[in-house]
């Protein structure tokens, strides 16, 4: 560093100072004779001392330049960062193989079932436990489980395969483009400002209308957490930031921890309005289809099923926070002038966003008459996916960096092929006639085993990190068992359905859009948890109330 300084004044160093080779002298070598007789005498009057303080002429020379950056670089440059540990997490991989071995080895094999079959079951219990834990991706441990069940000849390929040719796994994969579709246009962005700039003169209006519009949009837009992080999410930081509420300060309490909270437990009512809203809707009428449950009109008698609970869930939730869990800031005259600034900034509605209406206006009408023309749900999302890809709002890259739908795509499959397979080895028969007999032990009517299983199917939801991995491990029990104590088939589906999306708001990990709006910062996690279970237990009351009145004028029961 001395050396550097030195040469500061110099605008222009020339070469011949900064490359001139110059001697290598210890730093105290001034104080030391240089002569041969001189050197001599020190070496024997000191014969401890080191050679390196003793000035040799012939010490190779060095340039300049050299000496300075030697001198500028630290002595022990730091050693890089070790790289992170990859492959399986040990401790997550021994319990949920030690689970599956278990319910193989240790657990005497029923009569009534075959080995195949108990087998199968033990891969399937370590499949679950390894979603729940996460030794390694859903998706890697999936094929994992997948490779195994064919290794051990418990499935053949084709049987192990057969999931991935599923009309609903490929509904589900391509809905993921159809909400990027809303996010790279800017459609879904423009419709909740809209709803911004006209009901957001107060902090509870505000939230009203940003619950609303993504209760419009999310038939069209089926992945929550593509609605919270690409469009909701967004517009609520910037207009908290605006009133000077931030994260992770004592402000994010003016507005961005309630406008946050309310959205995040909104969310569940309308993924549960329509059977488009969320991926899992989808998967739990597949499965429903498996066992015997066949819904005729399944959008049309969805909606009509969920619409004046979901609606009331969408009424009582802001109003419900906003006095529990009160903004600092009551009124917000700012949001509309902020929202019309935004849209002017905006400009005219683009090409690209008259398309993506225009396709997705098709592809919900195909899904809900698709049944009376002979058009399949996926074969309507097909053609809507398909004129986006002509048109050119999306192209073939937007859909291969969608990792989440493929990701979907390859642990779905496994799932749903496990539970297929179980079932046709008889292993959810068995398991629902266990049930059937306990419930019988205790003589309950089939309404009481229906809140009963209810219950239960919504509060082991801690336990998983998924909502759709939640449906996929149990959901095909629960109604089994379910039709085993005698609750009407179609009831107990949907029933089970609209729980799976009341339960999305529970905690941090349960669900895709829980992460996203946790991790803005606005909600500290005391607040989720406590808040998360008080919601979601008068979102279920409501849906008690109203949706029992409701379902017996429709004939459900």
């Amino acid at each position: 560093m001395e050396s550097t300084a030195l040469f500061r004044p110099l605008p222009f160093p020339s070469s011949f100072l900064l490359h001139r080779s110059v001697p290598i002298r210890p730093p105290s070598s001034a104080i030391f004779p240089t002569n041969r007789s001189s050197l001599n005498l020190l070496r024997r009057r000191c014969p401890s001392l080191p050679p390196c303080l003793l000035f040799n002429r012939n010490a190779q020379q060095k340039p300049l330049l050299s000496l300075i950056r030697a001198s500028s670089s630290p002595p022990h440059p730091p050693s890089p960062p070790s790289p992170r540990p990859s492959g399986a997490k040990p401790l997550p991989l021994a319990i949920s193989v030690a689970i599956g071995l278990a319910i193989r080895f240790l657990i005497p094999k029923p009569v009534e079932v075959t080995p195949q079959a108990w087998q199968l079951l033990a891969i399937f219990f370590s499949t679950i436990a390894g979603l729940v834990l996460s030794p390694l991706p859903v998706g890697a441990w999936a094929f994992i489980c997948l490779t195994v069940s064919v290794i051990t000849r418990t499935v053949s390929f084709s049987a192990a395969f057969g999931a991935f040719t599923n009309e609903v796994i490929w509904l589900i994969v391509i809905s993921f483009f159809f909400a990027r579709g809303f996010v790279k246009t800017g459609l879904g962005d423009r419709i909740a400002t809209y709803f911004v700039k006209w009901l957001g003169r107060s902090t509870l209006g505000l939230s009203y209308g940003l619950t609303v519009s993504e209760a419009l949009i999310s038939p069209a837009m089926p992945s929550t957490t593509a609605r919270a992080g690409g469009v909701f999410l967004p517009i609520i930081k910037s207009l908290s930031l605006s009133s000077g509420s931030r994260p992770g300060e004592k402000s994010s309490k003016k507005l961005g921890s309630f406008l946050v909270m309310s959205q995040f437990q909104s969310a569940g009512n309308s993924s549960a309005l329509f059977l488009t809203a969320a991926a899992q809707n989808l998967l739990c009428l597949k499965l429903a289809e498996e066992l015997g449950v066949k819904i005729v009109s399944p959008w049309v008698t969805w909606f009509k099923a969920a619409s004046l609970p979901a609606i009331a869930g969408l009424i009582i939730t802001p109003y419900l926070l906003y006095k529990i869990y009160p903004p600092e800031t009551k009124d917000t005259p700012g949001a509309s002038a902020l929202a019309a600034k935004k849209l002017e900034q905006m400009g005219p509605v683009t090409r690209n966003e008259w398309v993506m209406v225009a396709t997705m206006l098709l592809a919900v009408s195909l899904w809900i008459f698709g049944e009376s023309l002979g058009v399949a749900s996926v074969v309507a999302a097909m053609l809507g996916l398909s004129i986006l890809l002509l048109v050119g709002v999306l192209d073939w890259d937007d859909c291969l960096s969608e990792q989440s739908a493929w990701d979907t795509l390859a642990w779905f499959a496994v799932l749903v092929g496990m539970a297929g397979q179980l079932t046709n080895l008889g292993i959810v028969s068995w398991m629902s006639n266990c049930v059937a007999k306990s419930l019988q032990c205790f003589s309950l009517s089939w309404p009481v085993a229906f809140g009963v299983l209810q219950g239960s199917y919504f509060l082991i939801h801690y336990l998983f990190a998924s909502q759709t991995g939640h449906v996929g491990a149990l959901y095909s029990a629960f109604l089994a068992m379910h039709l085993a104590a005698g609750v009407p088939g179609v009831l107990a589906a949907l029933a089970l359905a609209y729980n799976t999306n009341l339960f999305g708001a529970l905690t941090h990990y349960s669900s895709g859009q829980a992460a996203v709006y946790y991790g803005a910062g606005y909600i500290d996690l005391p607040d989720l948890f406590r808040l998360g279970f008080l919601t979601a237990l008068i979102n279920c009351l409501t849906w008690a109330v109203v949706g029992c009145f409701w379902w017996k004028i429709l004939g459900l029961y």
